[in-house]
């Protein structure tokens, strides 16, 4: 189990409000841009281009978002696992990192799920220029055991989840910025898993199992 610092529940909602936000806000405004040159121009190509691919993008954003961060209708319901690669190779085509994922389809309990999802965040983040994210879910049951890699560089795992992992005291409170780092860690408690890391020059492996 991780020790995290404390967070009221208002306070972890008001900073994934925050996040979910953040991350949904620029297809969003892309796609007004495009609108209002769409008003200027009806036939302007350009501008219809723009607008439908910050759609597609605004639409898989908010449909991983829902269910990575979401109770997606039921906060005790299982998840597809199928379901959960779908919607993280949706997200994942609009950046930089290629995703590949390894392992049986199955419906696993929604914080494994969740977890999963988030960790596929927490590497690609890790390698901003790309070039991969390999998801593989090596066990499901009894003990569930998930590998996810991040290869690329530079290679940048965010500072707060190393400190976090490792067990120090961040440097900071949690803000709108490293909350998606705690709540994934928070996921690995409630699941009844560990994550560990291994970093090397050009990789970085998270790994989620029972301690």
């Amino acid at each position: 189990m991780h020790q995290l610092p404390e967070l009221s529940a208002p306070d972890l909602a008001s900073l994934l409000a925050s996040r979910l936000c953040h991350d949904a806000v620029s297809p969003v405004g892309a796609i007004r841009t495009g609108l209002e040159m769409l008003d200027e121009d009806p036939q302007d190509a350009e501008a219809m281009n723009l607008t439908r691919e910050s759609t597609a993008r605004a639409v898989a954003k908010l449909q991983f978002l829902r269910i990575a961060f979401g109770a997606s209708g039921s906060a005790t319901s299982p998840i597809d696992l199928g379901d959960a690669r779908s919607l993280s190779e949706g997200w994942m085509s609009f950046e930089r990192a290629n995703l590949t994922w390894e392992g049986e389809r199955a419906f696993v309990p929604k914080n494994v799920a969740k977890l999963i999802m988030n960790l596929v965040l927490v590497a690609n983040a890790s390698v901003p220029r790309g070039p991969s994210v390999e998801v593989r879910i090596e066990a499901i049951e009894p003990d569930p055991r998930i590998v996810v890699v991040a290869r690329g560089k530079p290679l940048r795992v965010p500072v707060a989840f190393r400190q976090l992992v490792s067990g120090e005291a961040m440097e900071g409170p949690v803000d709108a910025q490293s909350v998606q780092l705690y709540y994934t860690l928070l996921l690995a408690n409630l699941a009844g898993l560990t994550v560990s890391l291994d970093q090397d020059e050009a990789s970085a492996t998270f790994t989620a199992a029972k301690a």
